[in-house]
């Protein structure tokens, strides 16, 4: 392995992170799906046009389009919403991070059923020690004036994101990173229209905080952080991937805390560290 692949797992889970205090930043300003059908919007015409100026190859077929498609609505459609919409509910933007970042356990047992993937008991040891670590922090923050209305959203977010991680590794794991970017979003951003029509206003507010938000969602997050998600599918086991999420929400406290001061109980530390440790021991 590379110096450079090397570092992406680390720079992955760092941009990840951030997204969640994105969220937080530039909801104020918009509701949850008129701000991601914004974001989604210009990635594609990023994307479409860096796709075009660099002649990248298109998916081949219906079949592959599709796959790649359904990808997307999961990884991102159904996924940034919950979050967006957990987040504009009133949780917490580090107890959002840390309830997706169950993730891992339930990819573990979805990679054994769908993929084929073994996974070794210390790998097992590992997940249920990051599911522990995330179940400290999220019980010291219950009470902390939100309830199942708000947590909801982030568990429909955690369901989609294990679903969409175990489609495309098993149905589109290679595709060219730019193309399948416009292949994702665009069924992504027709469903979250649609949906944001029924439920919401399209009301936003043009300060420069939204400005700043919505600049770093497009530019880090939609195309560096996924591009990052996706050569990471591409190139590993759904479980290493998957366990790299129980890094993120630690990552996302303390940028929380340090932006908008969110703070942890010392069992929610506890908690962090043993997710640490976990992903130490889940990663082959």
């Amino acid at each position: 392995m590379t110096h450079q692949a090397g570092y992406a797992p680390l720079l992955f889970v760092v941009l990840w992170a951030t997204g969640f205090v994105g969220a937080k930043l530039g909801l104020p300003h918009a509701e949850p799906l008129t701000f991601l059908l914004i974001r989604y919007a210009l990635v594609l015409v990023l994307m479409s046009l860096i796709a075009l100026a660099m002649r990248a190859p298109w998916p081949r077929g219906a079949r592959q389009w599709l796959h790649i498609g359904t990808a997307g609505l999961l990884l991102h459609g159904v996924y940034l919403g919950g979050v967006f919409m957990a987040i504009s509910k009133g949780l917490p933007a580090g107890v959002t991070s840390l309830v997706v970042g169950m993730q891992p356990l339930l990819t573990a047992v979805g990679a054994g059923w769908l993929l084929g993937e073994t996974v070794m008991r210390r790998q097992w040891l590992g997940l249920a020690l990051g599911f522990v670590g995330v179940g400290l922090v999220v019980s010291g923050k219950l009470g902390n004036g939100f309830g199942l209305a708000a947590l909801w959203p982030a568990l429909a977010a955690l369901l989609a994101i294990t679903a969409g991680t175990l489609y495309q590794k098993k149905f589109c794991p290679r595709f060219d990173w730019r193309t399948g970017a416009v292949a994702q979003f665009l069924p992504t951003a027709l469903v979250t229209a649609m949906v944001a029509a029924l439920t919401e206003n399209f009301h936003v507010d043009w300060v420069p905080e939204f400005f700043f938000a919505l600049g770093w969602l497009v530019l880090v997050l939609s195309v560096g952080a996924i591009s990052l998600l996706n050569i990471l599918i591409r190139s590993g086991s759904a479980v290493n991937l998957a366990s790299l999420f129980y890094l993120v929400p630690p990552c996302t406290a303390v940028i929380a805390w340090a932006l908008f001061d969110e703070r942890l109980s010392g069992m929610a530390l506890v908690g962090m560290a043993l997710a640490v440790g976990g992903v130490y021991l889940a990663r082959k």
